[in-house]
């Protein structure tokens, strides 16, 4: 303090009273943040009472992260702090989510192994957008089903309507999961291996009920998780009620056929990856059941 009466601080004495440096608030002050309230005979900054209290403001709106422009705008009270609290927060929040992309990606390249190549990929799939994620599928659903009007439509409009997107704080398995599900959806093969089956599915699909589908894949995955839980063998004679609920008088080896079509490992590996992505286990695949269904079938078709 200064020793004329007036009670008002030196930089120096407001640097020792506030813990902050002479530098930094030499640069809020220049910055026109804490302007001095009055100049010594040598033209050193004052400060008085209430400098203090600003200062204290200008650090904690400094640490919460608040750029001088916000800072200023509060102390000349233009906005409230409140009002720059909320704007910062939406902010944060967005800043946020990309970081925690950001973290999930680098846990993925760090497990992977990742080229610079594949590591520039894995980034850039995993901040796409949930309409140019939509774009993927549709492009995807499109070349599995064109021009195959006998395909089941309640079939086609769910996979059409799957929603790929990641939740706001993707886990790192989520994001591997997007980035190895968008590489498999764009797989000229898994795509080639996908239309086939849609194509051999679709012989004869005219004559099932829309959804006649759907009904089966959830009766088998019921039907197949109650035999796996009582311990069924999947070529003992109680197996053979089992079949019996799930496929009442068709041919087996028919069936066996047509679920072949749908039961290989991409396949699978398909599902678990869209399971994973929409925040369920890859056991949301269901793999075990089908493959009790199909060891099933394929004791009775003679396979």
């Amino acid at each position: 303090m200064i020793d004329d009466g007036t009670g008002l601080l030196t930089i120096g004495e407001l640097a020792r009273a506030t813990g902050l440096t002479v530098r930094t608030i030499r640069y809020w002050s220049d910055e026109g943040a804490l302007p001095p309230v009055a100049r010594s005979a040598g033209g050193y900054r004052l400060y008085d009472a209430a400098s203090v209290a600003r200062l204290e403001l200008i650090r904690t709106l400094r640490e919460l992260g608040l750029g001088l422009d916000d800072v200023r705008a509060v102390l000349a009270g233009d906005r409230t702090v409140a009002e720059v609290a909320a704007a910062h927060v939406t902010a944060l929040e967005a800043q946020i989510r990309s970081l925690k992309v950001t973290r999930a990606v680098l846990s993925t390249v760090a497990r992977r192994g990742s080229t610079a190549e594949e590591t520039t990929l894995m980034n850039k799939l995993a901040r796409l957008s949930a309409a140019e994620r939509s774009r993927i599928i549709q492009e995807f659903v499109d070349e599995m089903f064109q021009g195959l009007d006998t395909a089941d439509p309640v079939i086609r409009e769910r996979m059409r309507n799957t929603a790929v997107d990641l939740p706001d704080d993707p886990t790192p398995e989520q994001v591997d999961a997007w980035v190895e599900l968008a590489e498999l959806l764009q797989d000229p093969e898994f795509r080639a291996q996908m239309r086939r089956a849609a194509e051999f599915n679709a012989t004869g699909g005219g004559q099932a009920p829309a959804g006649a589908s759907l009904w089966f894949a959830r009766r088998l995955v019921r039907l197949g998780a109650e035999a796996r839980e009582r311990g069924i063998d999947p070529g003992s004679p109680e197996a053979d009620r089992v079949l019996r609920d799930l496929i009442g008088d068709a041919d087996p080896a028919a069936v066996l056929e047509r679920m072949l079509a749908h039961t290989t490992d991409r396949v699978a590996r398909y599902r678990e990856l869209l399971a994973v992505v929409k925040g369920a286990g890859p056991e949301a695949a269901h793999r075990e059941e089908f493959a009790w269904v199909v060891a099933a079938l394929r004791s009775r078709a003679g396979g």
